[in-house]
């Protein structure tokens, strides 16, 4: 046994400081306008950007990257299809964190990529499903933290929320689709155009 596993785990823990906890994905602005109030209704917003929004162009950037396909192309791609600048900032911001962070634990140097791509070339040699799987369990977490800091949502009823979130999470991991067109999943993305004006704000996206 290596320790590929472990080393995945570590990149993608909350306590890895690519600065998860300070993006919600635009769900800041759901919850501050009252169209997200419970768990119930996060449950649905998080599902829709796993299974029709950013989801599924993250995993087939970091697919299309452990396949060997050129991390340059897979990121100009994601910056092109990503639906608005708060969206292209997250993963920038994300990546550059985690690049800077792996260069110095000794990894083979990597300059500023967005957060799948980085993944990606990081992970190559790893089982791209696994990776995937993995880094969607810690995206949703991220949102479900952004909602549990925002709303009266326990830890107990968030923790059951992202469990229960399981089964959509590795549909899409499953998934091994050509390049999709983008996010289908446009109230989240309007929502993250909304958010740069929102004021007061916990949140950087």
């Amino acid at each position: 046994m290596n320790t590929d596993l472990l080393r995945l785990t570590q990149w993608l823990s909350p306590a890895f400081p690519v600065s998860g906890y300070a993006y919600s994905h635009g769900l800041e602005t759901a919850m501050a306008e009252g169209r997200v109030r419970n768990g119930a209704e996060v449950a649905r917003w998080v599902r829709a950007v796993i299974e029709r929004g950013a989801g599924p162009l993250d995993a087939w950037a970091i697919r299309h990257v452990i396949g060997g396909g050129d991390p340059e192309e897979v990121a100009a791609t994601l910056r092109a299809r990503a639906g608005c600048a708060e969206r292209w900032q997250e993963m920038r911001d994300q990546g550059a964190a985690f690049c800077a962070t792996t260069n110095a634990m000794g990894e083979p140097p990597l300059a500023d990529l967005p957060l799948p791509v980085a993944l990606g070339l990081r992970a190559r040699g790893m089982a791209a499903e696994t990776v995937v799987l993995l880094y969607l369990q810690a995206f949703a977490a991220q949102m479900v933290s952004a909602a549990t800091r925002f709303l009266p949502l326990g830890q107990a009823e968030a923790q059951t929320l992202l469990r229960d979130l399981h089964p959509f999470l590795m549909t899409t991991a499953a998934r091994d689709d050509p390049l999709p067109p983008g996010s289908a999943a446009m109230v989240a993305e309007l929502d993250a155009m909304a958010h740069e004006t929102l004021q007061p704000r916990i949140f950087r996206t």
